[in-house]
């Protein structure tokens, strides 16, 4: 998976993406015009305890691919934006190639970092998406002023569906409306999946709020804080909220130093953990795992998928050659405390090609290969 970082100058985005990734980028190397590409760990405490069961030789987490695009444009009105002073060809090409996008928003106040206007997280959401819009209004434009050609020349029924969902794409865009909140049938995201529309992709806001005395609290209010829940209802949206600058300083903690300093604000978990799991949920993804003394490892597939074919995630001679799938819940098999033991109580149990993976299961393939 591979989520673009996004935001206004100075919001707090690329020090997010250096926490999140540990990307070692000092100021003198930073390039605000480049993008930089780093990978997380997802953090899963599921995984850690299934660890701790087995002590394997190699404990691999799931990862998540960041890509801290360049800092997006700011402008005085709608028209400015309009009239060219747009998103960069770099900007929409970084963006184009990420699966989601993580907008980083300003909800911190400090004399210290200069801000235009006053802090107005909700204005500054619109005006992003605003950009992302324009830009695939432009792309929009051009495609179907080409398939008026086409069609003059030949009409085909691939060609008639297309420039009838792009003119219906078209029109949702003059509207104001991002197309991840358009109504599409598979058949639709597949005709309009070569365009990589930017306003297309799911997108978690992250608001970046300032550090207090009751952070825990502050962090959990923040979305209703700033007028945000009509924003977060619509569909493929989603907000969290963290705090720079507390992350920074848990980024340098050994684990146990971390839960200590997170209790004394209030926090079970750290934003960054809250951020990555959002992320999972706006995409539909989940986790599974398999365990042995050798390898403790998560998976990531999409909610829905079938047990052959995350068994092809595995390797695809799983997929090939797959027979049954050993399954128990990663709770189930912890308060058993071994594989064995949750065999005789029955909570492992054999399931077909068909049974749809759950969040958190565990799974020995039995294959044939």
């Amino acid at each position: 998976m591979k989520t673009g970082i996004i935001g206004l100058p100075q919001v707090g985005k690329t020090s997010l993406f250096k926490i999140l990734t540990k990307a070692q980028l000092a100021p003198a190397h930073v390039n605000p015009r480049e993008a930089h590409i780093g990978v997380a760990k997802v953090p899963d405490d599921r995984l850690d305890r299934l660890a701790a069961l087995y002590n394997p030789r190699k404990l691999v987490h799931a990862s998540v691919e960041y890509v801290d695009v360049a800092a997006m444009p700011t402008h005085a009105s709608k028209a400015e934006a309009k009239a060219g002073a747009g998103l960069s060809d770099a900007i929409v090409a970084n963006i184009r190639q990420v699966d989601a996008i993580a907008h980083v928003v300003r909800a911190f106040d400090d004399p210290a970092i200069p801000h235009v206007g006053e802090i107005n997280p909700l204005r500054d959401i619109q005006n992003v998406d605003f950009d992302l819009m324009v830009s695939d209004l432009g792309q929009m434009e051009k495609r179907l002023e080409r398939l008026r050609k086409d069609l003059k020349k030949q009409k085909t029924p691939e060609l008639e569906k297309e420039f009838e969902l792009l003119q219906r794409c078209q029109a949702f865009l003059e509207r104001e409306r991002p197309l991840r909140e358009m109504e599409m049938t598979p058949e639709d995201k597949k005709r309009v999946r070569g365009f990589m529309f930017l306003s297309e992709k799911a997108i978690l806001h992250v608001l970046n709020i300032g550090e207090s005395v009751e952070l825990g609290r502050e962090l959990e209010q923040a979305v209703g804080k700033f007028n945000l829940r009509e924003v977060t209802a619509r569909r493929n949206t989603g907000a969290s909220a963290i705090c720079g600058k507390v992350e920074a300083e848990l980024a340098e903690m050994s684990d146990a130093d971390a839960a200590e300093f997170l209790a004394s604000y209030g926090m079970g978990e750290s934003g960054l953990t809250r951020l990555i799991r959002k992320t999972y949920e706006l995409l539909g993804l989940i986790s599974f795992f398999t365990v042995g003394e050798d390898e403790c490892r998560a998976w990531t597939i999409e909610n829905g998928t079938k047990a052959v074919n995350a068994a092809g995630v595995i390797h695809t001679d799983l997929e090939h050659h797959f027979i049954r799938a050993e399954v128990m819940h990663w709770d189930q098999l912890l308060e058993a405390g071994s594989e064995a033991n949750a065999r005789a109580r029955g909570t492992l149990r054999l399931e077909g090609k068909e049974y749809v993976v759950k969040d958190g299961d565990v799974m020995h393939i039995r294959h044939s290969g």
